[in-house]
């Protein structure tokens, strides 16, 4: 396996995996390499330095940032990142009680409010079912203990 560092015409950076270099040029040719944010055909490889197992955390070069472990690394991540943010800070966890407080909210038992929180598969099946307006988030969200 060999990985690439690849970027799009619209200047998307990403990494993906290939079984062999040639495996990749035949890809690459065919037109079937597409770039992981934006899905445009006009992906090149970038220059990468290959990664070397070490015993210890190389230094990073001079005059070159390191990027923090926690901070996201691709447009994708940095996209998923925002969204939790957003949706953390503009609706009210209602933890194990998603279900609960998604009808009440739908049947006008509770104030309308965005709400986020946690539901077993049934419960949010019975949601859709019952015509409340639901949908999953590509995260998951933090617990939060008050």
């Amino acid at each position: 396996m060999i990985r690439y560092a690849l970027s799009c015409r619209e200047g998307h950076e990403f990494e993906s995996w290939f079984q062999s270099a040639e495996a990749y040029d035949k890809l690459h040719k065919a037109g079937m390499v597409a770039c992981s944010v934006c899905g445009g055909g006009d992906v090149e490889k970038r220059l990468m330095a290959p990664r070397i197992g070490a015993k210890t955390r190389a230094e990073p070069a001079a005059g070159q940032a390191e990027r923090p472990l926690s901070a996201p690394a691709h447009p994708a991540e940095q996209a998923l990142a925002a969204l939790k943010k957003k949706i953390e800070e503009n609706s009210d966890y209602v933890g194990r009680d998603f279900a609960r407080e998604a009808r009440r909210i739908h049947e006008g038992e509770a104030p309308e409010r965005a709400i986020y929180g946690e539901a077993r598969l049934d419960e949010a099946k019975q949601l859709i079912e019952d015509g409340v307006p639901v949908a999953p988030l590509p995260f998951t969200p933090g617990r939060k203990t008050n």
